[in-house]
This record gives structure tokens, sequence and C-alpha cells, in this order.
């Protein structure tokens, strides 16, 4: 009998082997890069100048939106962030000693901006986009760190986060942050203009665009290979429509000023914005500089596009009668805007026939904006938006499928229908 025990006792040992082995490589891919924090941090003694550059990153990064309960103090935290893994709560960004960042160094906080590690040495959840702000430089860090600590404190300790087993547990974290994040610093290219490498610095790091604008896996990791070709915001429903296309939001094709506009007001002649995006305009980029706007509108405009889908009549698509279901809940809920022909009125209201929103592959923002309403954001260049009300307790799924599907369908455009259960998924806080 001794032979088939020591069979078994080799594979026992040679499973904790390979697991001794798995958990060394995690290990150690979590710490990569990492220089050891000193004990004792020199003083930190930030200028003025370096406190009025930090609120104007705080601004590009719209730090404010995700740190700030609804009601609360502005960057004190408590803000519940729901993704499809449970609801992660954002921390106190203000100086308190103990519930904020006022026992925190400068390298603490660049180690949390580089590297996704907190001061006790908790790995971060990538709900905080470290995987974006590791481009940010130590320069830009410390400047953001030194407006945080110049801020009134507020002692308010963030609650403990809601998520689900295993997703609650740091060993989880560590496996996926070994497969999917790795530190990185921007490195400018050298084949570019400044200008162009200024816009990629802000799009890709502070503005963690991607962060939206790009498609996640099942374990809510960014497909790097589809770096802002668009996505479904999760819970929120609202689909980040991809900048690499002519058919979404591509604005290759834009003048330059045009995308400046859009950024800094929320409209220009050629789009305007709603959702997720009216927020970043409101809080975030309508603040920049005219110079860093520009600039990222450049890099925008440089990102490779992929060519717009021939337009065709197809009997895939729905047959857009004014008389039918959808064409009548149009006349009574929508042309009085947007137009019998969907024509729009130029300033006010947007046109929906050839408006690539309308006719993008998903209709998930179409549905959201009927169930919701839509809303552009109040802004210096734009003070008095119009907006359109939620039609939610007016139409039901198959109402709300039926106008959307003849919205998609009318005066050429040529995208598919939506069906009722379709509509019932993109509701907030559905799952797909």
């Amino acid at each position: 009998m001794k032979p088939p025990l020591l069979k078994i006792g080799t594979w026992t040992l040679g499973v904790a082997v390979a697991i001794a082995g798995l958990c060394a490589v995690v290990w150690a891919l979590n710490v990569r890069g990492e220089a050891p924090i000193p004990a004792e941090a020199p003083p930190f003694a930030p200028t003025a100048q370096q406190v009025e550059h930090g609120a104007y990153l705080a601004r590009a990064g719209n730090c404010v939106a995700c740190h700030t309960a609804r009601g609360g103090v502005a960057y004190a935290g408590g803000r519940g962030i729901e993704t499809p893994f449970g609801t992660v709560f954002s921390s106190n960004l203000t100086p308190d000693d103990a519930t904020g960042l006022g026992r925190w160094s400068a390298a603490h906080f660049w180690r949390a901006m580089h590297h996704g590690r907190s001061m006790d040495g908790r790995l971060l959840y990538p709900a905080f986009p470290y995987t974006d702000y590791t481009l940010v430089t130590r320069e830009d860090s410390d400047a953001l760190f030194a407006y945080l600590r110049s801020l009134p404190p507020v002692v308010q300790a963030r609650p403990p986060h809601v998520l689900r087993f295993p997703y609650d547990t740091q060993a989880a974290l560590a496996v996926w942050r070994a497969l999917y994040f790795e530190p990185a610093r921007f490195e400018a290219d050298a084949a570019q203009p400044a200008e162009w490498n200024r816009g990629a610095y802000l799009v890709r790091g502070l503005g963690h665009c991607s962060a939206c604008h790009t498609s996640r896996n099942a374990w809510g990791a960014g497909e790097l290979s589809l770096e802002l070709g668009g996505g479904l915001i999760p819970v929120q429903n609202w689909y980040a429509p991809s900048l690499l296309s002519a058919d979404e939001a591509g604005v290759a094709e834009w003048a330059t000023q045009e995308v400046v506009d859009l950024l800094k007001t929320g409209r220009s002649a050629r789009g305007s914005v709603m959702g997720p995006m009216a927020e970043v305009v409101l809080r975030s980029t309508q603040h920049l500089s005219d110079a860093d706007l520009r600039a990222m509108a450049v890099f925008l405009q440089s990102l490779p596009q992929r060519p717009a889908r021939p337009r065709e009549a197809s009997t895939a698509y729905v047959a857009a009668s004014p008389t039918s279901r959808g064409g009548k809940l149009y006349e009574q809920h929508c042309a009085q805007c947007h137009g019998a022909a969907g024509e729009g009125a130029p300033g006010l209201y947007p046109p929906l026939a050839g408006n690539r929103a309308v006719t993008m592959d998903s209709a998930a923002n179409l549905v959201r904006i009927v169930h919701g309403g839509g809303y552009l954001p109040a802004t210096a260049g734009n003070p008095r938006p119009f907006g359109m009300p939620p039609f939610a307790h007016v139409l039901d799924e198959a109402d709300t499928a039926a106008v959307v599907s003849y919205v998609r369908g009318a005066w050429g455009n040529d995208a598919p229908p939506v069906t009722p259960l379709e509509v019932l998924r993109l509701r907030p806080g559905a799952l797909r």
C-alpha cells in the first residue's frame, strides 16, 4: 500500500508547490516598479502656484464627481459607485487625519495614482481609475496632492464597500491586477508635435476617457485592443460611443474648433452632449484652457477611424410609416420640437434625421433619453440649454420600443428596430 500513498503525497506536494509559485508570481506582478515609502517623509511645503495648478488638474480629472456624495461636501467622498460586482464607495480626499489624506505623504499619494495602492498598502479597486492615472507625471501628482491638502478637512469615514464574494477580497483583486494592470508612464511620441502629445496625455491619463469609451470584459477590465472604441457603461446602461468610428463619435472630419466647442460648451455645430458626458463637460472640460481643449481635439482627430458603413435600405429595418404605432407616438410627443420630418430646430432641438446618435448600432442612449430625459450641461458658453423631459411615466416598454424604432428607421435613417425586451434591459440598473 505504500507506493499509492507515496504517489498521493507527491501529487499533493506538487500542487502545493504550484500554488505557492502562482502566488509568488501574483505578488511579484503586484509590486513591480514600486519603490519603498520612506518611514520619515520630508515636510511637504507646496507653493501657491503648485496648489493653483493642482486645482486645475482636479478639474481636468473630474475628481469631484466621484469623490462627492449627493448633497455632501466636495471631495469628502462617500459616493457609491455601482459596478456589476457590487458598490464601491469613494474615499475622502480632504486632509482630515482620521478619515482623509491628512496623514498621507506626497509619496503615498503618488503610489495611489501610479500603482493603485492605499497608504496602508491595501490594493485599491479600479473604480478609482488608476489604470489610467498611472500615466500622470509625479509633478502633476504632487500638484494635485498639494491642492487636496489645501482643502478644509472634513471628518467623514468612507462607508464599507458592498461587494459580492470573492470580489470583496484583496486576493481576488491581486489576481485581477496581475492579469490586467501594469504601471506605466506617459511617453511622448517624438514623431508628433507637442500639442498632440499634450492632448494624448490629457485624454489617456488624467482625463481617463477610456474608463467609459472602452468596452470591458466579464471581469471589468478594459479591452486594450479596443481603447476608445466605445462601450456600454455598466449598470448605468449609457453607451459611450466609439471615438474611432465615423458612425459613432469619431471627430476626424470635424473642424478642430467644433471639437473644442463641444468640450467647452456642451454643443457645437456638429453635435451635443447628454448623459454622463454632460456631467464631464459641466464639472471638467468647460473649465480647461483653450490650449488644452485644442490639444485634446487634435489628439482625438488623429485617432484611426473605421469607415462609415454604407447606408442602404433594408427590409430588416423598421417600416417607418407615420401611421404606425411609433409614427403616431412620435407625432404626439416629439414632432413639436424635433419636427415632422426629424429636422429639429437649429440651436434648440437636435435633428433626428441623419443623426448618428440615433443611427448607431447601440440604441442604449436613445432609449435612456426617451425614458429619463436628455439634458445638456449649463456652461458659460451655453448657460440656458434646452433639454428633453422624461417620458417614462407616459410610455411603457412597448411604446418606447415603437417610437425609438420609428426614429431609427424614418427619414432615411437605417438603424435596426428595438424590441420591448431590449428597452427593459437598457433601463438604469439592469444588467445585460
